[in-house]
């Protein structure tokens, strides 16, 4: 183990965690100076604040007119909760999982809901598949498996003439992903992913179709106050236009404006999905140069481009688990690669965040380091032995 030679080269940022993940490059609190700190949300400055994220969003992200957008509380998962809870029940139901946040919201539909759902699952690596979906049922599916780095690779086993309403957690997706506005009716995802941003908030995006179900149909369970999005029949606009539910934070609003304005300086959505792509190129070559080594997703065309998770398969290694744990241990102690273990629902192995804030300089000087500490946990093993 004394003969390897550690790698020349160091990530300049450490930081591949994916959730919450990296800052924006160059990033600093002093950018946050903007941020009317113990102002009122409600007054004409925090109002403002918090329109021009709403704004913003729909400006990078292409939200057609006539989508609604919305800040919620509780990150992306309060914001599939509220849409889950307001708009499930009124047709028949198909729950969609390949990881385990679309295994959470199966249990939520199924035992919380108590909803006769289909449910459909594949396992990590794995995606379901789509051309046996009913879209004529309201279908709630992941875009993107942030724990098992498989995702939706297109829109098009989606019907545009779909009667169901087709509810997608895009939380590792959106910003770094297209995402086809027509195909979908409610979107969610929430700031500290693809834009680095700070947790605690959500985003809730309604088509009109998702909005004339929120009028027109009354869910059979009681409705907490925290997931109420209409009044008398119609739509609550303010939430859609800066009126907060809750009190948000208006620091973490002035850092995701932050984030929003230095997505639309380098070139919006197409160059972020630029850099994710370029970032998950630089693990896939390294993936298909090294044997021991492999990508969790099964057929490439479902690799995640944001949280890559990759899987060990040299067969010295006894304990799938305990390798991963050591080689990430390695890595961190090392300084050059932080919060890289595998999700702990998930197979072992490493998760690699690759999304738009990272730099690929970063994720291509994390690649010797990876193979460095590979044979580093090999050689231990063979000295045990």
């Amino acid at each position: 183990m004394s003969d390897l030679q550690t790698p020349a080269a160091r990530p300049a940022n450490p930081r591949f965690s994916s959730g919450p993940c990296a800052k924006i490059p160059a990033y600093s609190l002093d950018l946050l100076s903007d941020a009317p700190l113990g102002r009122s949300h409600r007054a004409a400055v925090g109002k403002a604040k918090l329109k021009e994220a709403i704004e913003l969003t729909r400006e990078i992200l292409g939200v057609p007119a006539g989508y609604r957008i919305g800040i919620v509380p509780g990150s992306d998962t309060g914001a599939v909760e509220m849409a889950m809870w307001s708009l499930l029940g009124a047709r028949p139901v198909e729950m969609l999982a390949w990881e385990s946040f679309g295994e959470g919201w199966v249990t939520d539909a199924v035992k919380q809901l108590k909803l006769d759902a289909t449910v459909r699952k594949a396992a990590y690596g794995e995606i379901v598949d789509f051309a046996q979906v009913d879209f004529d049922k309201d279908v709630v599916f992941t875009w993107n498996g942030t724990t098992s780095g498989v995702r939706l690779p297109n829109g098009d086993p989606i019907p545009a003439d779909r009667a169901g309403l087709t509810i997608c957690d895009a939380t590792s997706a959106a910003f770094a992903m297209d995402l086809p506005w027509d195909k979908l009716d409610v979107v969610t995802f929430s700031w500290q992913k693809v834009l680095g941003g700070e947790g605690g908030h959500g985003m809730l995006i309604l088509s009109p179709r998702a909005v004339e179900r929120l009028e027109s149909y009354t869910p059979a369970w009681p409705m907490p106050k925290i997931f109420r999005m209409t009044k008398g029949g119609k739509l609550i606009e303010g939430i859609f236009e800066g009126e907060t539910i809750n009190t948000p934070s208006m620091l973490a609003v002035e850092d995701y404006l932050v984030s929003l304005k230095w997505a639309k300086q380098i070139g919006g959505l197409k160059a972020l999905v630029s850099r994710a792509e370029a970032n998950s190129k630089v693990v896939a070559d390294f993936v298909a140069a090294n044997d021991w080594i492999a990508n969790l997703a099964v057929d490439p065309a479902t690799a995640s481009t944001t949280s890559v998770c990759l899987k060990f398969t040299d067969p010295r290694i006894t304990d799938g688990a305990a390798f991963a744990k050591s080689v990430a241990k390695r890595l961190e102690k090392e300084g050059v690669a932080l919060d890289v273990g595998a999700y702990r629902d998930a197979p072992a192995g490493l998760r690699i965040w690759c999304g738009s804030t990272v730099e690929t300089a970063d994720v291509a000087a994390l690649m010797p380091w990876l193979k460095w500490a590979f044979e580093a946990e090999i050689a231990a093993l063979a000295k045990a032995a």
